[in-house]
C-alpha cells in the first residue's frame, strides 16, 4: 500500500507523482549522486505550489559535509535550503549526528535549513533513525520524508525498491538469536556492560560464541549497541532492538494446545505453583496471564501458559485439566525453544503463584497472540519496560 501525503500550510496544497527509472545496477559514486539528484527534483516539482526551486550539484559549501543543496523559495518571502548527504550502501552505524542548527544561518538572513539523507534503499532502521535526528530521507524509489518546517511536509512510503537491500548480517528470527536478544533486552539486564563471553553465558540455553559475535555485528550496525571506553558493549536503543525483535519473532512456531478445568481463581493459581518445583522452572505464566501480574490493563477470563513438552502431563495431573476442541479457559503453549523460561518472573512466597515470563518476552508474545494483544503489550511497554530502562538511563 502507498502513503503519500503532504502536509502544507493553509494556503498551499500539493501532490507528488514520481517515476522510477532505475535497476539494480551498481552505480559509480557520480552516477548514484546524479541518480538522487533527479529523484530529488522529480519529489519537488510533485509539489504544485513550489516554483523557483533549484537542486545544484557540488554545490560551493560542500566542505560542510553534504552533495547536494536544493533552494526552496517559501510563500512567506523566506527560503528554505536541503542540505543532502548521499551514501551508496548506509548502515545505521555510520549515521552522521549533526543537525543543521549546527551551521547557522548567516546573520540577518531568512533562511531555513533542513539535512535530508538520500540513498538508494532507505531501510526502515534509517528512517526510523532520521526522525529521530530531525533529519529529512528519501531513495531513489521515491519513498521519501522531506519537512520544511512552517512551510511543508512530504511523506511518501510503500514505492517499490528500485535496489536490493543489503544483505542483513544476522536471522534474529531463529531460537538461537532470541535467545541473545533475551538477554540484552531483559530488564533485569538493563545498562550493563557486556563482553561477547559475558552474554553467551547469558544466552540460555547456550549458544555458539560465533552466533553472539555475528548477531553482536549486525546490532552494532544498526546502531543498536555501542561500544564502551574500557572495552566491551552496552545496549544503546531498547526500543529499537525490542521493535526488530517483535518483527521477526515468530509465535506460530509454539505449539498451542487447549484445556479446560474447573478449577478456578485461587484454587487454580495454587494448583499451578506447584508446577514451579516439578518442572525445575519449566513452567510459567504466559502472555495475557504474565500480563495481568506485570502491567494490568486487559483482563480475560483464560489462562495462558507455557509449559515445557516433557511435562505437559504432569501439568494436567496439577491443574485436573482436559484437552477440548472448544470452550478453553487455559491456553497451553509449547514453546519451540526452553529460552522462553530465562529470567522468569517470580511472585512472591505469599502469592503462592507461579512465575511468570520476563517482560520482554510477555511483550512480544502479547503483539503476536491475537486478540487484544497489540493493546495489552502496550500498556506493558509503558508501565513496565520503559518505566524500567529510564530508570537505568537507557530512555
Amino acid at each position: 500500500m502507498i502513503l503519500e501525503r503532504v502536509h502544507v500550510n493553509s494556503y498551499v496544497h500539493g501532490s507528488v507523482k514520481t517515476s522510477n527509472t532505475m535497476n539494480d545496477s551498481r552505480l559509480t559514486p557520480a552516477a548514484l549522486e546524479k541518480a538522487l539528484a533527479e529523484k530529488l527534483r522529480q519529489l519537488l516539482a510533485g509539489v504544485a505550489w513550489l516554483k523557483g526551486w533549484e537542486v545544484e550539484r557540488e554545490p560551493i559549501e560542500a566542505d560542510k559535509g553534504f552533495d547536494l543543496k536544493a533552494t526552496l523559495p517559501m510563500s512567506d518571502g523566506n527560503r528554505a535550503e536541503l542540505w543532502v548527504v548521499c551514501k551508496a550502501n548506509p548502515r545505521p552505524y555510520q549515521f552522521p549526528y549533526i543537525r543543521a542548527d549546527d551551521h547557522p544561518a548567516p546573520q540577518g538572513k531568512r533562511l531555513n535549513r533542513v539535512w535530508v539523507f538520500a540513498a538508494p534503499f532507505m531501510s526502515p532502521r534509517m528512517a526510523q533513525l532520521c526522525r529521530e535526528h530531525r533529519w529529512s530521507w528519501f531513495d531513489l524509489a521515491g519513498n521519501c520524508y522531506l519537512s520544511v518546517p512552517n512551510a511543508f511536509q512530504l511523506e511518501r512510503t510503500g514505492q517499490q525498491r528500485v535496489h536490493a537491500p543489503p544483505k542483513a548480517g544476522a536471522n534474529l528470527s531463529t531460537p538461537e538469536a532470541a535467545r541473545i536478544l533475551r538477554a540484552l533486552l531483559a530488564t533485569d539486564n538493563a545498562g550493563r556492560k557486556w563482553t561477547q563471553r559475558d552474554l553467551q553465558l547469558h544466552a540460555q540455553p547456550n549458544v555458539s560464541i560465533g552466533l553472539v559475535n555475528k548477531v553482536v555485528r549486525h546490532l552494532r550496525d544498526e546502531a543498536m549497541l555501542e561500544e564502551v571506553e574500557d572495552g566491551g558493549f552496552k545496549l544503546r536503543d531498547p526500543l529499537g532492538l525490542l521493535a526488530a525483535w517483535r518483527e521477526a519473532y515468530r509465535f506460530d512456531r509454539h505449539q498451542r494446545r487447549s484445556y479446560f478445568t474447573l478449577l478456578q481463581g485461587r484454587r487454580l493459581q495454587e494448583a499451578l505453583a506447584k508446577l514451579e518445583s516439578l518442572t525445575g522452572g519449566h513452567a510459567t505464566y504466559a502472555a495475557f496471564s504474565a500480563a495481568e501480574f506485570q502491567a494490568p490493563h486487559v483482563r480475560q477470563p483464560k489462562t495462558w501458559l507455557f509449559i515445557g513438552a516433557e511435562w505437559e502431563d504432569k501439568f494436567r495431573d496439577v491443574a485436573e485439566a482436559k484437552p477440548v476442541d472448544s470452550g478453553e479457559n487455559l491456553v497451553v503453549l509449547i514453546p519451540e525453544d526452553n529460552g522462553v523460561f530465562y529470567l522468569q518472573e517470580g511472585g512472591t512466597m505469599g502469592d503462592r503463584r507461579l512465575s511468570c515470563t520476563n517482560p520482554v518476552q510477555t511483550y512480544v508474545d502479547l503483539c503476536h497472540c491475537g486478540g487484544r494483544g497489540e493493546e495489552a503489550a502496550e500498556a506493558l511497554l509503558e508501565q513496565n519496560l520503559k518505566r524500567a530502562w529510564k530508570t537505568r538511563g537507557l530512555l
